[in-house]
């Protein structure tokens, strides 16, 4: 399940931990308007954008395909620096997700969770994390950061967000949490 967010910036957690993505390419699961994508490509990283509607973005190689229609995943076999995915959730994905970061790769998740029907769409169920859901679904990587909870920005919404690592995490500097926007 995906959400519009053609107009808006940068989440404002992507953009936090953005800087621990050293290097690419970097993986924007479900990309829409492709603001994550083009974060990273203005960053001088090389990126590939998935999504059922490619855009054109300088920099941006952008990967055609549903993701929910039962195809192969178009990515086995390659690895990732980096893996993004913001306002989606599709749960058969998450193994394969994992399996695509490269040692020392980053993941940044942010997506709703139970509770969000308080406060509109999504509210089925099925695109809603249970508390703590990203946590399992990522065992297999090491947690730098996780929150879970009701947010006010861009609208208030109930979130779950984890950014996690494959590998060892000697000498990760967290950044910190008053990150904006370049202008």
């Amino acid at each position: 399940m995906m959400v519009s967010h053609e107009h808006l910036a940068p989440s404002e957690w992507v953009m936090r931990w953005a800087p621990l993505v050293e290097r690419g390419p970097v993986l924007d699961v479900a990309s829409g308007s492709g603001r994550h994508a083009r974060l990273f490509a203005e960053r001088g990283l090389e990126v590939v954008a998935v999504d059922r509607e490619p855009r054109s973005i300088p920099g941006v190689r952008f990967v055609k395909a549903d993701l929910e229609d039962g195809s192969p995943w178009p990515f086995a076999g390659q690895r990732f620096g980096g893996i993004v995915v913001a306002n989606y959730l599709y749960r058969p994905l998450m193994g394969a997700l994992a399996s695509s970061l490269e040692e020392g790769g980053v993941l940044i998740y942010e997506t709703f969770m139970q509770g969000n029907e308080k406060f509109g769409k999504p509210s089925n169920p099925a695109f809603l994390l249970r508390p703590g859901e990203l946590l399992q679904a990522f065992a297999s990587l090491t947690a730098l950061a996780f929150e879970q909870g009701v947010v006010e920005r861009p609208r208030p919404a109930a979130v779950q967000r984890l950014c996690a690592r494959r590998g060892a995490i000697d000498g990760v500097r967290i950044p910190e949490r008053n990150v904006r926007a370049a202008p």
